[in-house]
Parts: C-alpha cells; structure tokens; sequence
C-alpha cells in the first residue's frame, strides 16, 4: 500500500516537474520571434512588442481545453477557415513536441 502511494505521490510530482519544464520552453517558443512568433499578433504578459492582429493571450485555460489549444496551433483553418493565424503543425512550422510545450506555457496564462 505504501509502496503505491508513494509511487503515485512521484508520478504527481514527475508529472507537475515536466509540466514546468514544458511551460518555460513553451514560453521560450512563444517569444521566440524566428520560431513560435506568437507576439507578432498576441499580447502575452511578459513579452515585449506584442502585436494586436489576434486576441490578448490571458486566462486561456479557463476558455479551452488542452486538446483546443493543440488544434489551434496544429491547424486554425479547420476551426476557422478565415483566420490569418499560421497552421503551425499543419505546415511543419512547429513539431507536435514543441506544440505541446506551447500548450504548457498557455495553460499558465
């Protein structure tokens, strides 16, 4: 019993960990104006030169899920076929890794 608990207590904590881990690189991606270039269009507190093309950036988990966020960076066209906003994974601009870790990172927001 005990045994269980505390592997259940280290995949909490592993998991909380590389969530973190996942948000600052996600940040870093975010911000990164060669790579992610989310501020071109988003306000995002925390990043310098926001551009004002696409919505403020703020509360998003309480606004969509993890799988929307995913599917907007993936491929916005299917959601919106009118959107400006890049098809990030569709068009290989991001890996799914690094969609994740953007992901991450808007989760914080």
């Amino acid at each position: 019993m005990r045994t269980a608990l505390a592997l259940g207590l280290s995949l909490v904590v592993s998991t909380a960990a590389h969530a973190q881990s996942g948000a600052a690189d996600g940040q870093k991606l975010a911000f990164d104006r060669g790579k992610g270039n989310c501020l071109t269009c988003h306000e995002i507190k925390g990043g310098d030169l926001p551009g004002s093309i696409g919505p403020k950036l703020e509360n998003l988990k309480g606004k969509y899920d993890r799988a929307e966020l995913s599917a907007i960076l993936n491929d916005e066209t299917i959601r919106n076929p009118q959107t400006v906003m890049p098809p990030f994974g569709r068009n290989r601009i991001l890996t799914g890794q690094e969609i994740d870790a953007i992901v991450d990172f808007l989760q914080t927001l």
